[in-house]
């Protein structure tokens, strides 16, 4: 049907790693950032706030993970590309509290061909609900400075306390950031909806006691979200920012974003 017109403006290219490839879309000029899309895929939303980022100065990688790009992100096509990316159990990991999905090595690739290709301080990272946390685990890719973990809902809970304080990165993972935070002045930001229940309270508790001011936690109202009948506010940059609201929580915390890979790509 054409959706893929919503990236017109994008150069796309195939990246392989570890005999996986994948499309990325990319625009811009200046220091690098990889925008993980969310569920059902890389929709319009998405390209428009990676559109943001490019007219900021930097330069966006936008893989394509699943889903169709360019395609409107609906319910029935969110809950099939959720069941989808469950069943692909060899490239992401939605039960495990302790480790990464092995898709983080192909990103973490990317991010190191982005950041020889664009140059700066180094490159950004945001991931988004089902991405969220990858933002995090690629933090072993020295390249990375600036992550940014947006409605991280891995592990998916069903119901385990464990699972609901989980971070979805390995100890080595997590050891490995809090050591590159310390040393190299680094940090990161989490934003997410109160009450949003992808994203339990446990989970970005378990991120503050392991990261302590180096997390910088943006937690906004569930009533200051865009209104959507199809489900409850989730998409902090997306589908529930509210873009006609200039001085909103999601506005601001959008504006937060963009400036943080700005500070810390040196763009």
């Amino acid at each position: 049907m054409g959706y893929e017109t919503a990236l017109a403006a994008y150069d796309k290219f195939d990246f392989t790693h570890d005999g996986r490839t994948y499309p990325v879309y990319r625009r811009g000029s200046g220091p690098a950032v990889v925008i993980m899309h969310e569920m059902p895929g890389l929709h319009p939303l998405v390209i428009r706030f990676a559109d943001r980022v490019a007219a900021a100065g930097m330069t966006v990688f936008c893989p394509s993970l699943f889903g169709e790009p360019g395609k409107p992100a609906t319910r029935g096509y969110a809950l099939r590309s959720m069941l989808g990316a469950i069943c692909v159990r060899r490239e992401f990991f939605v039960w495990a509290h302790d480790r990464s999905s092995p898709i983080v090595d192909w990103l973490r690739a990317l991010a190191a061909r982005a950041h020889q290709e664009c140059g700066g301080k180094g490159v950004g990272a945001v991931g988004m609900c089902f991405t969220g946390n990858f933002a995090l685990a690629m933090m072993t890719e020295p390249a990375v400075v600036a992550p940014v973990l947006s409605q991280p809902s891995l592990p998916l809970t069903a119901g385990s306390p464990k699972r609901a304080a989980g971070i979805g990165a390995s100890p080595a993972e997590i050891a490995c950031a809090k050591r590159r935070f310390a040393e190299e002045d680094l940090s990161m930001i989490g934003l997410r909806f109160h009450g949003d229940a992808f994203v339990p309270d446990a989970r970005f508790d378990a991120l503050k006691h392991e990261f302590g001011d180096r997390f910088e936690a943006i937690e906004i109202a569930a009533e200051d979200g865009r209104p959507d009948p199809r489900m409850a506010p989730h998409s902090v940059i997306t589908l529930h920012l509210k873009d006609d609201d200039p001085d909103g929580p999601t506005k601001k915390a959008e504006q937060r974003v963009i400036a943080f890979f700005k500070q810390r790509t040196g763009a």
